[in-house]
């Protein structure tokens, strides 16, 4: 018996967790007692199953119960045993070479799988690394074009001021030619003229007054125009413009990295206020005129017309795109777990609370701090980095920073939060929608 015990134990060793699981699921089908079997190790279990089949009977279960967790390898390892049943004695046979064969074979297996995986992973890195690339030099091509477009656009007006004052020169340049030319045919005509009138005229008065009256030139001379300034003025603007798009590139870039931690977030309806409506989807959610009624649950906003994602994060960096369009009140965020949700609440970093909102239309604020924006952004993008303790909010349009919180201290799961505010009447009816963020596929 003892033997037969060894040989049973030893196959019990070679099972996963999980197999050894199922093994005792299958035994407790044949009245082995439940309690017992539960609490049971491997050792235990051999004993308990010797104790309820006797011997060879212990064996044949066993087999049976290998057979349905698909351990064929150790079936026929036990299947080569020969039992003695008149001394219980067993004798094994090649058993020790079948062991090490099979668990050579397993790890082979294991090792084959992981590579397997492995190459997966690497094609995947290869393709996200050749769709960054392909996205960086699209992005590198539509800079340089505009800045292409900008030189030649530069120079284009350069050419026209130039231009412009080499014709100023040329204008009074014939202008005082055509003086000059008429003074030369008053004069041409009565030097001509001078003959005539003294043999005609015995009184001819040879002094000056005869001479027309004309234009002192001597102080009249063409200044070439001074090109240089045009030129600095050209060049300085062009300056603006390369450092303008510079700082373009580089938003867009960083802002590319943010949304590589994209995540699928949905809005979770078991936290939704009555007021709020949501989507087949769960992707969007706007206020309605009449309150629902909804099951009581502790985690249901009662008072705010807020809904929390359905995902949380307790580590790491996630990224999500919210769309705002239409709207004149929003606020959108992430939160502690252990926010309040009822009665009077108060939206600071104090509370759990890590959210920007809009109010009347163009206000734009960050708890108490009113917030500066160029444009009003028609998508929001939030990033939350857990460990450096930071979140912050983008227009994803334009890549400019709207927000950011820094030095902040997380403790426990943090949720997406969504406000799409009151109705106010109808003007704030459009929904929060969030979008998805197609960084992988953006070229």
């Amino acid at each position: 018996m003892a033997k037969l015990s060894e040989e049973l134990l030893k196959t019990l060793m070679d099972l996963t967790e999980e197999e050894f699981k199922k093994f005792k699921w299958f035994l407790k089908q044949d009245d082995i007692p439940v309690a017992r079997l539960e609490r049971a190790d491997r050792l235990d279990t051999v004993d308990l199953t010797v104790q309820k089949y006797q011997g060879p009977g212990a064996l044949t279960v066993f087999l049976k119960v290998l057979e349905k967790i698909s351990r064929n390898d150790l079936v026929q390892s036990l299947r080569k045993t020969q039992i003695d049943t008149n001394n219980h004695h067993t004798v094994p046979l090649t058993r020790d070479r079948e062991r090490k064969k099979a668990e050579l074979g397993a790890k082979m297996k294991l090792m084959i799988q992981e590579r397997q995986l492995k190459i997966e992973e690497i094609r995947r890195s290869a393709e996200l690394s050749s769709k960054s690339a392909d996205r960086h030099i699209a992005d590198s091509e539509r800079v340089l074009k505009v800045l292409l477009q900008s030189v030649m656009r530069s120079q284009a007006n350069l050419i026209d001021a130039i231009n412009e004052k080499r014709n100023t020169t040329h204008k009074q340049a014939d202008k005082f030619i055509q003086e000059l030319e008429r003074e030369i045919s008053e004069l041409t005509k009565r030097s001509n003229n001078i003959d005539q009138l003294s043999q005609t005229d015995n009184n001819f008065d040879f002094s000056n007054n005869y001479i027309p009256t004309t234009k002192n030139w001597t102080e009249v001379t063409i200044h070439p125009p001074s090109y240089e300034a045009s030129v600095g003025v050209a060049l300085n603007r062009l300056e603006e413009e390369f450092s303008t798009e510079k700082k373009k590139l580089i938003a867009k870039a960083k802002l590319h990295r943010l949304q590589e931690f994209a995540k699928d977030v949905t809005l979770d309806p078991d936290t939704a206020n009555p007021f709020l409506i949501l989507s087949d989807n769960k992707k969007q959610v706007y206020c309605g005129d009449i309150k629902q009624t909804l099951p009581e649950n502790p985690k249901r906003f009662n008072t705010a017309t807020n809904v929390l994602g359905e995902q949380s994060f307790s580590s790491g960096r996630f990224y999500f795109e919210v769309q705002v369009t239409g709207k004149t009140s929003w606020d959108v965020g992430v939160v502690k777990e252990s926010i309040r949700r009822s009665g009077s609440i108060s939206a600071s970093p104090e509370s759990g609370y890590w959210t920007i909102c809009l109010r009347n239309g163009d206000k734009y604020k960050a708890f108490s701090a009113d917030l500066s924006v160029k444009y009003q952004p028609k998508k929001v993008g939030v990033f939350v980095d857990y460990e450096n303790g930071s979140i912050s909010f983008h227009d994803v349009d334009s890549a400019d920073i709207i927000h950011s919180f820094s030095n902040c201290s997380f403790t426990g799961r943090l949720y997406p939060f969504f406000s799409p505010g009151s109705r106010h009447g109808g003007k704030n009816s459009a929904p929060l929608i969030i979008s998805p963020v197609n960084y992988a596929d953006q070229i």
